[in-house]
């Protein structure tokens, strides 16, 4: 990272922005193409790093891609505020933003899948709720573990 005065490193302030973001940014490739999209998440930290929970429909261009290419890249990022200055050169936006990288496992047992989403739906409302296995076989259950993560953070 080239400014390290801004690396955020500590598990429990990388934690933190990703509880103060609602949406994150999902990058996948299908064959030479990027393809990004913006989904709601759930996060929690196991034993080996950070797990991220996303949901969607069961099926879909989305899915198609991660089954040829599980491999992402995850972002998000929160806390924004611009910098205001006398000269335009001396703006800028304070923001704190987490990113990382892993692979994607589509989740089939119904255990599994309602834990995602109550992490999901946790992370999003501050509530605990349980699934029925008609609802989670519903929608598909993502489940990445980043293989790594970084974090960076601006203040004015």
């Amino acid at each position: 990272m080239r400014r390290v005065d801004r690396e955020v490193t500590e598990r429990s302030e990388l934690l933190g922005i990703l509880k103060g973001c609602r949406v994150c940014h999902i990058g996948m490739t299908e064959g030479n193409r990027p393809y990004v999209i913006p989904m709601n998440f759930g996060a929690e930290w196991e034993e080996n790093g950070v797990v991220i929970y996303l949901h969607c429909a069961r099926e879909g261009k989305k899915l198609e891609i991660l089954r040829g290419n599980p491999n992402v890249c995850f972002e998000a990022d929160c806390s924004h505020n611009l910098i205001e200055a006398n000269k335009a050169c001396g703006y800028g936006y304070e923001f704190s933003s987490v990113i990382g990288s892993g692979r994607v496992e589509i989740l089939e047992d119904p255990t599994e899948k309602a834990h995602g989403l109550s992490c999901l739906m946790f992370h999003q409302t501050g509530k605990h709720f349980s699934f029925t296995d008609t609802e989670t076989d519903s929608v598909s259950v993502l489940k990445i573990k980043l293989e790594d993560i970084s974090g960076k953070r601006h203040t004015g």
